[in-house]
């Protein structure tokens, strides 16, 4: 998908253009997702495939909340200021915890099968139709609208909204992963399991507190999707899930600006690929990207080389 503006006539430049700002945004989300993939690989050293319906969830999530709210029409200003934060610190726990009880309670014996759980409780929850979302977020062109700028390429008030609160969300977890005492915990788990629990650092808390953090960040990013699209559906984790993986791959799995940077990469080359190519062989090339980076550089991008422990 576009962004929430279609443009007609555009020169080639315009097009260009108007496609890296939508690949832009794309990418944000892919980030976001990726980082979550990336933190939960760098301490079990498994991929928990459920976590792009985690993602899923966290627009159904946060719908539930702007219901409970009475949010049904876009926000005045005043709402943008109070009630979206809320919603947003209440979507992230809520995935957050649901994050941690997929790790206690369902992902060792049901990790092949738990995004196909996941997947059926959106379906009986909404029904197998997309779901309309509100559009509490006011959409406007703001080259024309504030700038009265006649240009045909659309950058609206949406759009700096994915990368305000994308932006944050990354900077916050690279303070969290890097300065924090959890976050060096973490690293040091990741790095050595066994040294990390033998100088005192509880491992299985550890864990739960990735899993937390990783399934806010989808619960964010599933926000941030239904805020921009007003539209989800059951089957969206799965597209979603799967791109954002080829990010964190294609990054380096287990690297925190590796994600960001293969979100962003993964984000321009699918929005690229839609309108220069086809939509349709849009997935066929992200998943070759990811088969040339598993055979030719297997650590990714930014990732470091797996050095043998032993």
């Amino acid at each position: 998908m576009g962004g929430p503006f279609e443009a007609p006539h555009l020169n080639w430049w315009e097009v260009l253009v108007q496609q890296t700002i939508n690949g832009l945004t794309r990418g944000a989300v892919f980030a976001l997702i990726a980082m979550g993939y990336t933190m939960v690989y760098g301490i079990i050293e498994l991929i928990n495939f459920a976590h792009g319906d985690v993602f899923m969830l966290g627009l159904f999530i946060s719908l539930f909340w702007f219901t409970m709210l009475g949010v049904t029409k876009t926000l005045s200003i005043a709402g943008l200021v109070t009630l979206l934060p809320l919603v947003f610190v209440l979507t992230m726990l809520t995935t957050a915890a649901l994050n941690v009880a997929i790790d206690r309670v369902a992902y060792r014996p049901l990790r092949r099968s738990l995004s196909f759980m996941l997947e059926n409780v959106a379906l009986l929850w909404k029904g197998p139709a997309p779901i309309a979302y509100p559009d509490v977020f006011p959409s406007v062109d703001i080259l024309r609208e504030w700038f009265g700028v006649d240009s045909a390429i659309f950058v609206t008030t949406k759009d700096v909204l994915v990368i305000a609160a994308t932006i944050p969300l990354m900077i916050a977890l690279h303070y969290f992963v890097t300065r924090t005492r959890w976050g060096k915990a973490m690293r040091a788990t990741a790095q050595d399991r066994e040294t990390a629990q033998a100088m005192g650092i509880d491992v299985e808390r550890t864990i739960l507190v990735t899993f937390f953090v990783g399934g806010a960040l989808a619960g964010a990013a599933g926000l941030i999707q239904g805020m921009y699209y007003n539209i989800g559906m059951w089957w969206m984790g799965y597209q979603a899930g799967l791109r954002a993986f080829t990010a964190a791959v294609l990054g380096g799995i287990g690297s925190m600006g590796g994600a960001a940077l293969g979100g962003l990469v993964i984000g321009f080359l699918s929005a690229w690929s839609d309108q220069y190519i086809s939509a349709r062989w849009t997935n066929a090339i992200v998943f070759s990207i990811l088969i040339l980076v598993l055979v030719f550089r297997p650590h990714g991008l930014l990732g470091e080389r797996a050095v043998d422990k032993a």
